[in-house]
């Protein structure tokens, strides 16, 4: 029922929990015919909650919670984790911590993930994930955050052909001559591209004929020429190594936080969740540490 609730649907229920639609249906109604109310309001396009069945479920959530860590707590003594850890992520973040996936994988061939991505942020205990990974600084101050991963920066490109046509900006303020390309965030709003220099922090709505939702669409528009677009280094260093796209303002983009893994404050953690924890510290250190020689190697 929680399930159903989170998700509003119950095919989209069903298959977080591997069961047909028509099962769970079966099953919320004969819960409803047991207690004599109706749970849930239907109707050909959507799920929501009756009175009844939001008041019931603030009942037996918290008892549910407690037996799924008493169930966690007695499977920790397994010689290794098992069970399925749901994650919610962006799809940028996901691919650059795959190989934590992978490497977690076969470290505890017992564990299953299953990676939610998409571009909102959203409250992970509501919606039935065990964790999320987010930047550091979009994470709620509630949360257990375990950073990893390099600091990030946001790089403004285009392509040599447009800046063949157009002066390279060398101000936010400049961009106001410039074609941007831009983005919109998954509440509907345009993202406004953030700068900073020397503690002046200016925030920019460009101007241009294109808007897209998606870092892919952005590269692809930029490299054909139709403007300037702002993304992750990690989105478009390949394009900067390969002179296909070429970086302004560079000055005016300041490193962020990276990476985290989330998850709630409680007095118990499954353990499957320590596990990807301590794999990512273990990620994080390893690459630390190849950085660090790196370095080395170019002093010398």
């Amino acid at each position: 029922m929680l399930a159903v609730s989170r998700h509003r649907s119950f095919r989209a229920a069903a298959n977080e929990l591997n069961v047909s639609t028509s099962a769970l249906s079966h099953s919320i109604a004969a819960l409803e015919a047991r207690i004599g109310v109706r749970l849930f309001n239907r109707t050909t396009r959507s799920v929501s909650l009756s009175e009844a069945g939001a008041q019931f479920v603030q009942n037996v959530a918290p008892a549910l919670s407690t037996i799924r860590d008493a169930l966690e707590q007695a499977g920790s003594f397994r010689d290794t984790p098992s069970g399925t850890l749901r994650i919610n992520t962006s799809v940028g973040a996901a691919h650059q911590v795959m190989l934590v996936f992978i490497a977690f994988l076969q470290r505890y061939p017992d564990m299953k993930l299953d990676i939610v991505t998409e571009g909102r942020l959203i409250d992970i205990v509501v919606e039935g994930f065990d964790a999320g990974i987010r930047l550091l600084e979009t994470v709620p101050q509630d949360m257990i955050a375990v950073p990893f991963g390099e600091r990030q920066r946001f790089a403004v490109v285009g392509s040599p052909a447009y800046f063949a046509q157009h002066k390279p900006p060398r101000t936010p303020a400049d961009l106001a001559a410039h074609r941007c390309i831009r983005s919109r965030m998954p509440s509907g709003s345009i993202y406004q591209w953030e700068f900073e220099r020397h503690g002046e922090a200016i925030r920019i709505d460009g101007d241009g004929a294109l808007t897209l939702d998606e870092p892919g669409m952005m590269l692809a528009a930029a490299r054909a020429g139709l403007g300037l677009t702002y993304l992750t280094e990690w989105n478009v260093s390949a394009d900067l190594v390969s002179g296909t796209l070429v970086r302004v303002l560079e000055e005016w983009t300041p490193p962020l936080d990276g990476l985290c893994l989330y998850y709630p404050g409680r007095r118990h953690v499954p353990a499957g969740l320590r596990a990807l924890t301590e794999t990512i510290r273990e990620y994080a250190d390893a690459k630390r540490k190849r950085g660090a020689t790196n370095k080395k190697r170019r002093r010398h």
